[in-house]
Parts: structure tokens; sequence; C-alpha cells
């Protein structure tokens, strides 16, 4: 099962250096093949989620190896269904690497399969930890659009449609990972008063993840209120990403609390 999983970081390793060497040298048989070795990757690590999902006998997502996995995940998906649906191709050179961070990450972490914590049993297992991975996913997502909108109008090469659409691409990426990350705060709420007789215990996890609920609360009232678009708000957007790897990782790295197994 190991084998799998570092078949799809290879894999994931190989897709992203024949990307930065097709955009750099404009050789669209190289972007072709990052892509289809990309997809192969993806597929490799689907195994990988079902396989263990199989083996642990529940969701893959209890400790900071299976989220960082699923997280990795997550931005690959969305990557590729972007590109299939809206032909998105020129994300790929931003997002492809982000989601072999996150992958290289979770080959840091323990990888052993352990039984679920008497905390972590509950219904509200799948809703809350997997609407957390794809609140995540998306919000790098806007991130890396962001990026290459940055990238885009430094090097003057993108004309207003194509900006305009980035722009769009970013907003909606942020209010789908906003209304994910609400589902998780509400239902962590509850099942925190379920497990521990309290909605909200000022938890480290809890603070930063309200604290990331705000930044991009303020992302949405700029943009829908104040009606900021540009270059002011991607660099918000690229901005507000370290805060997501923070309240994923840097939380459980640096602070104790009651999610320190998560």
């Amino acid at each position: 099962m190991k084998a799998l999983f570092f078949i799809a970081l290879v894999l994931y390793g190989v897709a992203v250096i024949l990307e930065f060497t097709g955009t750099a040298f404009k050789k669209d048989k190289l972007l072709k093949g990052a892509w289809y070795v990309f997809l192969a990757a993806f597929a490799v690590h689907t195994v990988f989620l079902v396989v263990r999902g199989i083996v642990a006998k529940r969701l893959p997502l209890s400790n900071q190896f299976e989220f960082a996995n699923a997280f990795a995940w997550g931005v690959a998906l969305m990557l590729i269904v972007m590109r299939r649906k809206l032909r998105t191709d020129w994300l790929s050179v931003v997002a492809m690497p982000a989601a072999l961070l996150v992958m290289t990450y979770a080959a840091l972490q323990p990888m052993e399969i352990r039984d679920l914590m008497p905390a972590l049993r509950s219904a509200w297992f799948g809703v809350h930890i997997g609407s957390a991975v794809l609140s995540y996913a998306a919000f790098v997502i806007a991130g890396c659009i962001a990026l290459r909108y940055l990238l885009a109008v430094r090097k003057g090469n993108a004309d207003k449609k194509a900006l305009d659409q980035m722009d769009y691409l970013s907003y909606r990426m942020v209010a789908f990972g906003f209304l994910f990350l609400t589902v998780v705060i509400l239902s962590g709420a509850i099942w925190a008063e379920q497990a521990w007789s309290a909605f909200w215990t000022w938890d480290p996890k809890e603070v930063w993840a309200l604290i990331t609920w705000i930044i991009y609360a303020v992302y949405l009232h700029l943009r829908l209120r104040s009606r900021r678009k540009g270059t002011f708000m991607a660099w918000y957007l690229v901005i507000a990403v370290p805060v997501v790897f923070f309240t994923f990782a840097g939380v459980n790295t640096f602070m104790h609390g009651l999610h320190t197994y998560g």
C-alpha cells in the first residue's frame, strides 16, 4: 500500500518537472506529457485512498498523514475538473506544484494505520473532516489562480478577458471554500458539544479555523460590497494561502490542543 503512495508522489514530481520545462521552453509535447503523467498520478493516488480506506475500515481522514493525503488529492481533483470543464490549462503550472507540496508534507508524516480515538467515532467525522479537505483545497486553488493572475500581469502576456476570467474563477473558488469552511466550523461545534460538552473550547485549531474564516469573509465582503477586483485581490488571496497552511499543519506542529491527534 505504501508503494502506491510513493508511486503517486513520484509521478506528481515528474509531472511538475515536465510542466515547468514545457512552460519554460514552450514545448507543447512536454506540457501534454505533464498532463498525462499528472492524470496517472491522480489515478494511483485515488487507488491508494480507496485501498487505505478498505484496510482501515473507515474513511482515511483520521490523522495528519491521512488528512494531508486527502488534501493533496482534493487539490489535484479540483485542477482536473477545472481543466476539463473550463479549459484552464494555464492553471497547471502553479496548481501541480501545490498538490506536490502537500503530498510531500504527507510523506513526512507517520503512515501507520491506527484505530479511531473515541472522540472521532461520530457520524460527524466524514462531514467535518471531508468538508475541511474541500475547503482547504478550494482556497489553495484560489491562491494558485491569483498567483497565475499576478504572473500574467507582470509579464503582460494576458488580455483583459483572460485576466477577468482568472479574477472571477478565484472568487468562485473562495465562495466554494468559504461555504465548506462554514460547514466545518458548524459541524465541529456540534461534534464538540457531543464529545466534550462544549460548543467552543478556544482550542488552537478552532481559533485558527475561525481566523481563516474571517480572512476569507473579508475577501468576500471586499469583492461583493466594495467591488474590489484585480491585482489587490489577487495579492490578498496569495497572502491568505499561508494562513490556510498554518491552520492545516502549523497548529498541529507548534501548538498543543484537542486536535493534536489530527
